[in-house]
């Protein structure tokens, strides 16, 4: 059993700034990439961001330039800081991960998604 927490979310004014961050718990092996999406009412679920456990990272061409993310491998937790936020990125921010876990057979790797958090930025 693995699960990932969000946490950070909350109401900003646009041009705010806001922090969130993903603690992934459980019998954890190692955590190959963990990343970031989003979901606005009536749209579908996108990638943010991601970062690999080596540090590298990707942002989709939305948000280049305002958000960054990274992760603590040591701490098992992703954040994403989102700066001069915008009205249109309000949604839903969701947490993702592939973790590793151990098993009697060997090695499994699982695909673990959090709960969310809600990201509001008004006018």
């Amino acid at each position: 059993q693995v699960q990932l927490m969000e946490s950070g979310g909350g109401l900003v004014q646009a041009g705010g700034s806001l922090r969130l961050s993903c603690v992934a718990s459980g019998s954890i092996v190692g955590i190959d990439v963990m990343d970031w999406y989003h979901q606005a009412p009536g749209k579908q679920r996108e990638l943010v961001a991601a970062v690999t456990s080596s540090g590298y990272a990707t942002i989709a061409d939305s948000v280049k330039g305002r958000f960054t993310i990274s992760r603590d491998n040591a701490k098992n937790t992703m954040y994403l800081l989102m700066n001069r936020l915008k009205p249109e990125d309000t949604a839903v921010y969701y947490c993702h991960a592939k973790v590793v876990v151990s098993s009697d057979a060997g090695y499994t790797a699982l695909e673990v998604w959090g709960q969310g958090t809600l990201v509001t930025v008004s006018s």
